[in-house]
């Protein structure tokens, strides 16, 4: 499968703007052959807790019905984050849509950053996502998620890629990519992280760190087009893998239940 990540340099709570944007990356992406392609957390806005302009009705949703026009106008899958109403707050969200416009899954996430104050905006969510696309068992997680191994524990069970999309500040980025790497030696999964670049307006700075990281955290080769990077990726590596040198079969699940 080929996969393209985006660094996106997101205009703040412009959805005009970045959707124009994104469709540059998905038109290049579409030309290079690309299966997927994978957007940074709250892609059409940046991490905003402006949630009366940026939420949006999920049945009535401008962006999914964009996405999804996009992803069938190009024949590509694409990945994309937003935030959707829920009573008296919102769902941090992302949403996977195939190449033929239909969505595949939904993943809410579970972990909002407390440090922030993003629980009192966003409610947590409280169910895994794996979805099935080209051959690949694919788990999704957003941000902060990435701090919890519990939860890529629990994902790799089920998936042989798992993807972070994120909004990562530039003071934490080591952070960033070690966490990376390290979900993915820990669980023999690929590890995929997709962040954004430039400035937002809560004064935060972020740099290029989006990378795909394999079973044994070698960080995966790319061609590049601006903050584009295109990856290829293959299940048989992985399998072939652990047949050499296989750890997850070790856990101890059930002691780790007793412990924690």
């Amino acid at each position: 499968m080929i996969i393209a990540t985006v660094s996106l340099n997101q205009i703040w709570e412009n959805k005009k703007e970045n959707l124009l944007l994104c469709e540059e990356y998905i038109n290049k992406a579409s030309n290079e052959n690309v299966d997927l392609i994978i957007f940074p957390e709250m892609t059409l806005t940046g991490f905003s807790t402006n949630i009366r302009l940026i939420a949006e009705d999920e049945e009535e949703s401008n962006t999914i019905g964009k996405f999804i026009e996009l992803s069938k106008l190009y024949n590509i899958a694409i990945l994309f984050g937003l935030v959707i109403k829920e009573n008296n707050k919102t769902l941090n969200r992302s949403i996977f849509v195939d190449n033929k416009g239909a969505i595949l899954g939904k993943y809410t996430k579970i972990h909002p950053f407390s440090f922030s104050g993003e629980g009192e905006y966003f409610n947590a969510g409280t169910e895994l996502t794996v979805i099935s696309f080209n051959d690949f068992n694919i788990g999704l997680t957003i941000c902060y998620d990435l701090r919890f191994p519990e939860l890529y524990s629990a994902l790799s069970k089920k998936s042989d890629l798992v993807i972070n999309i994120a909004n990562w500040p530039k003071n934490r980025v080591d952070h960033w990519a070690t966490l990376l790497k390290a979900r993915a030696i820990e669980n023999q999964v690929f590890a995929v992280g997709v962040n954004r670049t430039g400035e937002d307006e809560n004064g935060l700075e972020y740099v290029e760190s989006s990378n795909v990281f394999n079973a044994n955290g070698e960080r995966l080769e790319f061609d590049e087009y601006e903050d584009m990077k295109i990856y290829e990726i293959n299940t048989n590596w992985t399998k072939e893998f652990k047949t050499k040198f296989n750890t997850t079969n070790d856990r101890k699940i059930d002691f780790y239940k007793e412990i924690l």
